[in-house]
């Protein structure tokens, strides 16, 4: 991912075609350390494309895939789905009454009280 950002720094720069030593340059002015063969793979990639062109097919790429809990809702068969949203709030109210329990007794352990 830190070779595609100075990558896209440098062609927002002006520059349409970076180099490997642009890009060193790049990450190297905030201390990043690179690995020549992942940068050259970056930089062998985009090469001689557009780039608004290449964010436009990755966003349309991303807007094609699922997300959140809707694709198991969905995928889910017959009473599956309801059975495990029933769970869901008991399990949920275990949580609550756990975390109450913990905070009271972090409490206690410190020996004195706030408004002691």
């Amino acid at each position: 991912m830190r070779y595609v950002a100075a990558y896209l720094l440098a062609v927002l720069g002006g520059n349409e075609s970076p180099t490997s030593k642009d890009l060193k340059k790049i990450l190297d002015s905030v201390g990043i350390e690179t690995d020549d063969e992942r940068m050259n793979k970056v930089i062998s990639e985009l090469n001689g494309k557009n780039i608004e062109d290449v964010i436009a097919q990755g966003n349309g790429k991303l807007a094609s895939m699922p997300a959140g809990g809707a694709v198991a809702v969905s995928a889910g068969g017959g009473s599956a789905a309801p059975a495990a949203a029933a769970a869901a709030p008991a399990a949920a109210e275990e949580k609550k009454e756990e975390k109450k329990e913990e905070s009271e007794e972090s409490d206690d352990d410190m020996g004195f009280g706030l408004f002691d």
